[in-house]
């Protein structure tokens, strides 16, 4: 597979997941603007590989100054640009912070300097979300029995981080520990990231999965002897509410009918400590025209009214346990998220059953 995102030649390089598993395209990005096009038009997707775009979009547009430009002002303003893209990801805004700290840190010293640190912290942003998925995975792993079926929602994959994954990494990690496991992946209107990426990426891995409509998904619970569902995450407010991908709450209403634990994996970039509840996070409302349309090809009368929030919150009480990097946090989430994001270098899951 093609790298999901990368910097080559002082350009951004980002493949085109719109178009899969059809074509494999790559496209090249000179500006910062064309970064936050492709954010905003789901070019790249995910909130950890939305985290790494930023970045690199960010570090692209400080490589783009010029000498006699006003560097406090424009830096400024590319911030802006990269950050009204997709408001609910908060890796974007962490991502963001971090290259701010650095821009800080070195604004009054040699363009030439500035660029290279920017440069050289988006790429350090890249390499520590692909080793924070790939710990993750082996930490959600001793939650994962031989044998099981597992449920999952979008696509929380390699194609939405630096390159492992999230809920997917938890399966690769299982899977490489030996276990044999089954996914179902829901189709996920309307953009049907499950159908498309999530089959794709599995299939390529020799998984075996199976998909399913969206609209299936309690009724396959129920006669298919699901063990467990994993999604990903966009945002985890302090208390453990979770936006992810629209679908995900109603998911976690049947897993919970069902009595099947029901996991959120995701680094710990996603949790938003500043956002005390789910009722705070903002969720993304995207273009009619995405529920109206598929590929150009009309699904409904083009004047019916629509509405397409892009995410739900899913109520930490029906969360099992939040897998991360750092280890495996259960209810209560305010204070095992906190200390979870206290304990820097945890290498043992503090929960592993």
């Amino acid at each position: 597979m093609e790298p999901v995102i990368s910097w080559r030649n002082n350009k951004v390089y980002m493949l085109d997941q719109r178009l899969l598993p059809a074509e494999e395209k790559i496209i090249e990005h000179n500006s910062h603007f064309q970064v936050a096009e492709s954010i905003s038009r789901m070019v790249i997707r995910g909130a950890p590989a939305i985290g790494v775009a930023a970045a690199m979009g960010i570090a692209l547009g400080v490589w783009n100054l010029e000498d006699n430009s006003d560097r406090n002002r424009d830096f400024s303003e590319i911030v802006r640009v990269i950050t009204s893209t997709r408001p609910t990801a908060i890796n974007l805004f962490w991502a963001a912070e971090r290259m701010k700290k650095v821009f800080d840190t070195y604004k009054n010293s040699e363009l030439g300097l500035i660029k290279e640190k920017m440069l050289a912290e988006a790429q350090a942003i890249d390499k520590e979300d692909f080793e924070s998925n790939r710990l993750l995975g082996r930490h959600g792993a001793f939650l994962i029995k031989d044998g099981d079926r597992v449920m999952t929602h979008c696509n929380a994959g390699a194609l939405a981080t630096a390159g492992y994954g999230t809920a997917l990494g938890v399966v690769r990690a299982a899977v490489a520990a030996g276990k044999k496991i089954e996914v179902f992946a829901t189709e996920t209107r309307p953009f049907l990231q499950g159908a498309r990426l999530t089959t794709w990426e599995l299939q390529r891995d020799g998984i075996p999965v199976i998909l399913i409509t969206d609209s299936m998904a309690a009724h396959t619970m129920k006669t298919e002897r699901i063990n467990a569902v994993i999604v990903g995450a966009d945002r985890i407010a302090a208390n453990g509410d979770t936006a992810n991908k629209i679908g995900t709450f109603g998911l976690a209403i049947a897993a919970a009918y069902h009595e099947i634990p029901f996991y959120i994996a995701a680094p710990m970039a996603t949790i938003d400590f500043a956002c005390l509840t789910g009722s705070k996070i903002p969720i993304e409302e995207r273009p009619g025209n995405e529920v109206l349309f598929f590929q150009g090809q009309a699904i409904a009368r083009p004047n019916t009214r629509t509405r397409h929030p892009a995410f739900d919150v899913t109520p930490a009480a029906l969360i099992t346990a939040i897998i991360t990097e750092r280890g495996v946090a259960r209810l209560p989430f305010p204070e095992n998220l906190s200390a979870l994001a206290d304990a820097k270098g945890q290498e043992k899951p503090l929960n592993e059953a």
